[in-house]
This record gives structure tokens, sequence and C-alpha cells, in this order.
């Protein structure tokens, strides 16, 4: 445990403390009373108002949309149910720059709609939600349709034969042994709308910002610290009680699986009503998930002879001091050594969160885990530069800085992915093992490991999608000369002209190609579906 603690202690509580103090602590004194000062001000409030307000819609509206499909995937069987599964989960994994850059092609300027019907959608409120939708979609339909597919349906039958009517049965009996479901995945939904910028700060403009966008601004262009340094400690303060509730809802979950059947089997459709619901959700998932990624593909090939793919091999000297196709290798390398940062550190921490004796303190750990994932990656990235400046430390001229940034993000998916499986093993077995004589290290390659081994598969598979597509750190970090895909297309996007809006939907492809092969790889891998991930 010695390993994970220190790696999240050095590259994410560091860094983090080290920005926070340097915004609110002037010679050595801390001006605690800034606090006050920052959140008194009137475009503060108004951000932090509409940080919570666009979070609480699309968590309603991802529900609204999402839950229908989640019965779909728990109790029906159809022909091509594990390639819809592998779609619905596609955005999940798609970097949040490429999702605003698909919404973007969708609605924006020149846009499908604009182009069809002279409509515009990319300053409204509604491009946001929708791509919010998009991206959460999976989180939904895997945590509550994972729960619901193990729910024996018999026990709503037998409500209905008892005299209840259908929604009655619904709300009675199957509704309460899906709340813990429900509200994990809520408060997923939330935590990452809450936390949202790469889709803002595409499709907001200048006039939607949530805190993290606000953060990067106050950060990047301001330089004022001591605001950025504020809304970090609220955001922070924020998703530490969004986490706390979450861990309570997930507890709640384990336990509604040990006292359900887990015999429930998915059935083809029967009825006019189940049917319409099958063709619903098609429908939904065509327009709301397909719809985006097929417009950004459509206007990547724009150009005559793939020219904007062709341009991509081009330097151009003022966005770039390389070529934009550089960045696909660089991240593909950074993403190789993130995932192996990721799964060092998060299998290490999920043996020692499952072992039996495991107490309220490793329980705390757990949720000090997923912080990466809700505080705030601007702030984060930016604390690299402050803190990680100095020997035994100073790394801020290594090409190594970016997959350890990459990797916090990908480590709380390899604990979440490896940690059931872990509980899940017999310590029986080990125990033999032991007597037997063998040592730990052979009991955990000849026992745990071939038991194992497809969750790791799984594991390396989300680390490296979720590394390739990070940018909330990465593009304080990643050198001119060595962009990431992300902080390439998005340098590409604030720059005017046609060739460079071409180049960033060519680059975008490219990059959710790479994260759709690498989602259908775990697809094929995957047995088990009641997985958060």
């Amino acid at each position: 445990m010695a390993l994970p603690v220190a790696f999240f202690a050095l590259f994410f509580a560091w860094p983090v403390a080290a920005i926070t103090a340097r915004g609110l602590k002037t010679d050595g004194t801390w001006h605690l009373g800034r606090l006050a000062e920052v959140l008194g001000r009137s475009d503060i409030r108004h951000v932090l108002w509409f940080t919570t307000w666009q979070a609480l819609a699309s968590t309603a509206l991802t529900l609204l949309i999402a839950l229908p499909a989640a019965w779909v995937f728990a109790r029906l069987e159809f022909p091509g149910k594990q390639v819809l599964r592998a779609v619905v989960t596609v955005p999940f994994v798609l970097p949040t720059v490429v999702v605003g850059t698909a919404f973007l092609a969708l609605v924006g300027h020149g846009g499908l709609l604009d182009e069809l019907w002279g409509v515009r959608l990319d300053t409204t409120v509604w491009a946001i939600l929708l791509a919010h939708v998009f991206f959460n979609y999976a989180v939904v339909v895997r945590t509550v349709g994972g729960l619901w597919g193990q729910l024996d349906p018999r026990q709503e039958e037998a409500a209905r034969m008892l005299g209840a009517s259908p929604l009655r049965a619904w709300r009675q009996v199957t509704l309460p042994a899906l709340a813990p479901a429900v509200a994990a995945a809520a408060l997923m939904v939330f935590l990452f709308t809450f936390t949202s910028f790469g889709v803002v700060q595409i499709l907001g403009g200048p006039t939607f910002s949530t805190l993290e966008v606000e953060i990067y601004r106050q950060t990047s262009e301001v330089f004022d610290l001591t605001t950025a340094a504020v809304l970090t400690l609220v955001q922070f303060a924020a998703v530490g009680a969004i986490l706390a509730v979450h861990a309570w809802t997930v507890r709640r979950r384990e336990t509604a699986l040990r006292l359900v059947d887990a015999s429930g089997t998915a059935r083809p459709p029967r009825g006019a009503g189940q049917w319409a619901l099958l063709g619903g959700v098609l429908a939904t998932v065509a327009v709301l998930l397909v719809l985006p990624l097929g417009v950004l593909v459509r206007r990547s090939l724009d150009a005559p002879g793939l020219g904007y793919y062709r341009a991509l091999a081009d330097a151009d000297g003022g966005t770039f001091l390389v070529a934009p196709l550089h960045a696909v290798w660089t991240s593909l390398e950074y993403a190789v050594a993130a995932t192996g940062i990721a799964l060092v550190v998060g299998a290490l921490a999920a043996a020692a969160l499952a072992r039996r004796d495991a107490g309220r303190l490793m329980r705390g750990f757990d949720a000090l885990l997923m912080l990466p994932l809700g505080v705030s990656a601007v702030t984060v990235g930016f604390g690299f530069l402050i803190a990680l400046d100095e020997p035994p430390l100073d790394l801020r001229q290594s090409w190594f800085l970016v997959p350890l940034a990459q990797a916090l993000v990908g480590a709380p998916f390899v604990v979440r992915t490896m940690l059931p499986v872990l509980r899940a093993v017999d310590t029986r077995l080990r125990e033999a093992a032991a007597v037997l004589g063998a040592s730990p290290w052979r009991v955990w390659r000849e026992v745990d490991l071939p038991l194992v081994r497809r969750a790791l598969l799984i594991a390396a598979g989300f680390a490296f999608a979720v590394s390739l597509g990070e940018f909330g750190a990465t593009v304080f970090i990643a050198r001119p000369d060595n962009p990431t895909l992300p902080v390439a297309v998005a340098r590409l996007l604030s720059r005017p002209g046609e060739l460079n809006y071409g180049q960033a939907m060519a680059l975008s492809t490219i990059l959710m190609v790479v994260c759709a092969a690498a989602l259908l790889l775990l697809e094929r891998l995957r047995t088990d579906r009641t997985g958060e991930f």
C-alpha cells in the first residue's frame, strides 16, 4: 500500500496543495479572508450557479433518456446486443475535446443543423446539456443495467399476480432494489458534469463557464491565482461531499446484490410495448450517440482527396512546432507509459483494499482514490509546474511529467475494475497455497493472477483510453514540440480558418477511432456486465 499512497501524495496532494497555497499565501501568511472576497463577487456567484444548475439538469436529462436503455440491456435479448453495448460505451471513453468537437460539427456554425435548417446551438446551454448526456449515457446504462439484470424478475411477477398494476409492482418491488444503483449513477453523472471542462470550453464560448473552465481562465489568461485557488477549494469540497455520498450508495448497492437472486435472464422482446421500447432505445442511440460522431467523420472528409488528413503531416510553423500528425505518436507513447503506471499503482491499491481485514481507514483511502476524477485537472496540471520544479523531483523538462498526470486519471479506473474481482477470490485458495509452502509472490502468480487476468486486461484498456484523452492537466504540461492529441485539437480549434477547423475534425476522428477500437477489444474480453465501467 505504501507505493499507491506515496504516488497520490507526491503527484496529486502535493501539486494541488502547492498551487492552492500559492494563491492564498503571501510572505508566509495565509489570507483566508480572500475566500469571502472572491465568493462575494457577482461573476463568481454566476459561475457557481451555472455549474450547479447545468450539472443538475444534465443529470436529470441523462437519467430520463438512459434508464429505458438500462432496462433494455438488462431484460431483453436481441441480435447485435454486444455491439450495441460497445457503441453505447464508446462516448464515455472519448476525450471531452472530441465530444465537444463532435457537437460543434453538429450544432455549430456550418454544422449539420445549420446546413439543413439554419439552426445553431453551439452557444446555448442546450448544446452543453446534450453533449453531457452523450458523454454520460453509458454510466447510467452500465451502473443501473448491471444491477437490474441481477434482480429476479419473478419478484415483480409475483406482485402482479397478487393484483398489483405493472406501475405499482415496479414502484414497490423493483425501484427500491434499484435505488442504490440509480443514486450511484446519478452521483457519478453529477460529478462528471459538475467538473466539466472540455465540453464547456468548446461549446460554451465566453457566455458559459463552469468552475473548471473558470479555474483555467483565471490561471492561464488572467493569472489570478487567488481566485483560482478559492475556486479549487470550493470544487474540492463539493467533490469530496459527492464522493462520500457515492461511497455510501455503493455500499448499499453491494448489500442489495447479496440479497437478490442473480439468476434473472434476458428474453427476446414480447408484445408491442417491448418492441416499441427497444425501437425507441435504438433510435435514441442512433440520433444522440451515433449521429454526432458520424457528422464529425463527415466534416473531416470535406476536403477533396482526404485533404485535411494529408495536411496533418505538414507543420504550418504557427500552431505547432511539429506536424500535427506527430501528436498521434506522442499520445500513444504517453498513454502506454501512463497505462503501465496506472496498472502498478491501481493494482496494488486494489489488492490492499480487497483484504478482508481492511478497516475504515482503508475504505476512506478507497474514496480518496476517486478524487483525481473530480478535482480540477487544470489545478493538478498547473500544480505540477509549481511543485515539481526543484530537486529531487525537478520534472518540468521531463517527458515523463505527462504520463504521470495521465496515470492519476487512469489509476481510479484500474481500482474500480480490479477491486470487485479481487474481493470475489476465495481466500481459502490463497491459504491452501500458503500452507503448501508457496511464497506470497508465488501465491499471487499461480492463484490470483489466473483469476484476475481478464480484469487486469480490461483495466489496462480503460486506463489507456482515458490517458489518451486526458486534457485538463495535459494542456498545461505538454511541451509545444510534443503536443498530445486533445491539446492539438484544442489548439487547432482556437485558430481561425477552414484548414485549422478541418484538421481538428481529422485529429478528433483519429482519436475517436483509437478509443473505439480499445473499447471494442474490451467488450470482447468482458464477461461480467455488472461493473460500473
